[in-house]
């Protein structure tokens, strides 16, 4: 019922509306709101579809389902997912660049990457269709956000091979919303812009958003000045401490969202204002969390999120594991949605630090860094080696208004920050205390960590 209203947990007042009393706007409420039986009913009859068109499709998913012994007919029920071949990120890159695409050439209109940087880059082939699969998918996105026909929405993600851009902006345009395709960087126009044309939804990364929250005040603006109202962040680990951060400096309300090239791009998932879990769009993709041993775990339990992509044809996957932990949440939301929710994404699998024996994550430290007064949500992990012995040290900015502190001071506040990070992150790290605006500062993906050791 799009009717209903619903109590956020942030956001101000006086900007268009009252951001305490949302109206739930949803976009497709027949496949948003469908029962548990329609919609897993209708995942089955997709995933049946599926095998059949990879059989038959794609040479690699040829070989894999003939030696697992798979077919369509031998999946009965949704958990028969599990005699199906994991495909992880190496497959894709050992058939780089066409050897996973289903359609000849002459049937894709749009091809995404990723950026490479530690091999072969990441291909995903689009065809119409999937294209207009995924611009539904990100107006349902927006609209989650409260996103309408009335808004201005700023895209400063990237645009060209990056989904981000691209996806952000042809979902705005689904919704019959005013698109700004600033793309990312040049954050003094994108602060003007911001004040010109008075953008209401702004999507980008949430370091930039702390960024440009971070400049706006720098140049003396009152946040309340400007008339967005809604950040929708993705594209890397956040902390709901940094979404506190970026709430209170910008006067917003900040909301998660998540995606991936392989499987679509931006709008997999999307809080809604409960700001509660992520709602998977279910009609679309079958998720899965996989254990250390590759079974698949109940909800609430946290491992490797898993999808299979239920319509996709340029590029289908089959349980494509994408190394983001999290957890499924299957309890009911105020929102009225069914679709099942990911909870935050506590890192990357391939993210984790070994250190000392100790596995940890930058989020982890990161949620450490924010419980500590004083100290800004900036910061970079140095990982070395001095001898056999793995060392850690954490950089992290003070406030300004900390600056003119005593060296006593300084150093009680370095000792909180250490004890922190060993009681949350169980990582004894020595810690560097920077200057206000020393660290490097991201307009795309933040860089956390530097790791010297040589593995």
């Amino acid at each position: 019922d799009g009717q209903r209203l619903l109590r956020t947990a942030g956001g101000r007042a006086g900007k268009e509306r009252l951001m305490n009393d949302v109206k739930i706007n949803i976009w497709n409420p027949e496949m948003e709101c469908m029962s548990r039986r329609d919609t897993e009913a209708l995942q089955l009859e997709r995933l049946k579809a599926l095998v059949d068109y990879c059989d038959r499709n794609v040479a690699f998913y040829h070989k894999r389902l003939s030696e697992a012994g798979v077919t369509a007919d031998k999946i009965k029920t949704l958990s028969d997912v599990q005699y199906i071949p994991y495909t992880t990120k190496a497959d894709l890159r050992d058939t780089y660049p066409f050897g996973m695409f289903s359609v000849p050439q002459k049937q894709l209109v749009r091809i995404h990457a990723s950026s490479g940087t530690t091999g072969k880059p990441i291909v995903s082939g689009y065809t119409q269709g999937d294209v207009d699969v995924w611009t539904e998918m990100m107006a349902r996105t927006l609209s989650a956000a409260g996103g309408g026909a009335d808004d201005i929405v700023q895209v400063s993600y990237g645009y060209g091979l990056f989904t981000g851009g691209l996806g952000a902006h042809q979902g705005a345009g689904k919704l019959g919303a005013t698109v700004i395709p600033m793309s990312s960087g040049n954050t003094q126009r994108q602060i003007n812009m911001l004040r010109a044309m008075g953008s209401t939804m702004l999507c980008c990364t949430p370091s930039y958003a702390l960024l440009i929250g971070e400049t706006v005040r720098d140049k003396g603006i009152d946040p309340e000045s400007l008339r967005v109202r809604i950040g929708i962040f993705g594209a890397e680990p956040w902390t709901e401490d940094m979404r506190r951060r970026i709430e209170e400096k910008m006067g917003i309300d900040a909301l998660n969202v998540y995606g991936l090239s392989e499987v679509m791009g931006p709008g997999v998932a999307m809080e809604c204002m409960a700001k509660n879990g992520m709602h998977i769009w279910e009609d679309h993709f079958l998720p899965e969390v996989i254990g250390e041993n590759g079974e698949s775990l109940p909800y609430g339990e946290q491992g490797d999120l898993t999808f299979t992509t239920l319509t996709k044809h340029g590029m289908p996957l089959l349980r494509y594991r994408t190394h983001d932990l999290c957890t499924l949440i299957d309890e009911p939301c105020p929102c009225g949605r069914t679709h099942v929710r990911m909870g935050r994404v506590m890192g990357r699998t391939d993210d984790m630090l070994i250190i000392r024996g100790v596995n940890v994550f930058p989020s982890q430290i990161e949620h450490a860094l924010l419980q500590v007064k004083g100290i800004e949500p900036h910061y970079h992990i140095v990982v070395d080696r001095q001898g056999t012995l793995d060392t850690i040290e954490v950089q992290v900015e003070l406030s300004p208004n900390l600056m003119s502190d005593t060296i006593k001071d300084l150093e009680t506040l370095e000792k909180k920050i250490v004890n922190s990070l060993a009681s949350h992150a169980l990582i004894h790290a020595s810690v560097k205390l920077c200057q206000p605006g020393t660290l490097s500062r991201s307009e795309g993906k933040a860089v956390r960590v530097t790791d010297k050791r040589k593995l």
